[in-house]
């Protein structure tokens, strides 16, 4: 009788994973410029991923693995931009809540205000996007959401505004002044009606929420 053969097994070798290549920071830089200059020149509507690669001079494919959609690219342009009129990692801790908001006030340039305006002003059927109805005014003010919503509960920790306060209500307030000022408006931000608004809405309705 024949012995039977010993079939021996090998292991599987263990594979090194292939990475692809990292992404590059400084295109996704570029392209949310790009975005943000074809809506004031171009606006939402007149705008496509085709002009926006061309414009940064990549592939439409580079656009898309990063943003599935012009409405999600156009989105985080405008977070990125108010994003970039904050400085997040040094929030003002002056001890007034007051003073607090004016540190946060950046010195813009009529150029650089009337840029914004451009593209504010560009977004047209932007607006009406379902996501964007639901959502999108929460998600693009969000830079500015946090920075008020720090402060306000910095000041209401050491007792200089209500307890009761409404901090959520003030940033929609705050938010929607500045939605009022450049998309009904059009014009840029103007620092003694903010003062105004601190002074006279603002701090009261925090001090006195009844």
């Amino acid at each position: 009788m024949d012995k039977k053969k010993k079939v021996t097994v090998s292991k599987p070798t263990k594979q090194t994973p292939v990475l692809g290549r990292k992404r590059d920071a400084s295109l996704d830089t570029s392209i949310l410029n790009a975005t943000l200059e074809m809506l004031a020149e171009e606006g939402f509507d007149g705008m496509t991923m085709d002009k926006i690669a061309i414009k940064v001079g990549t592939g439409k494919a580079a656009c898309y693995r990063r943003w599935p959609s012009k409405v999600k690219l156009v989105k985080d342009a405008l977070i990125w931009m108010n994003r970039n009129q904050l400085e997040l990692e040094k929030i003002p801790d002056t001890g007034s809540l007051r003073n607090d908001f004016l540190a946060i006030l950046k010195p813009h340039s009529m150029e650089e205000a009337n840029a914004k305006l451009r593209v504010l002003g560009g977004l047209g059927t932007f607006w009406s996007d379902e996501e964007i109805e639901k959502k999108g005014i929460t998600e693009i003010f969000g830079p500015w959401t946090e920075v008020n919503r720090t402060l306000m509960q910095r000041a209401m920790e050491r007792g200089e505004i209500s307890k009761k306060a409404n901090i959520e209500l003030v940033c929609k307030v705050l938010n929607s002044m500045a939605t009022y000022r450049a998309l009904i408006e059009r014009k840029p931000p103007d620092k003694n009606l903010f003062i105004a608004l601190i002074d006279q809405v603002v701090i009261p309705a925090l001090k006195n929420p009844s």
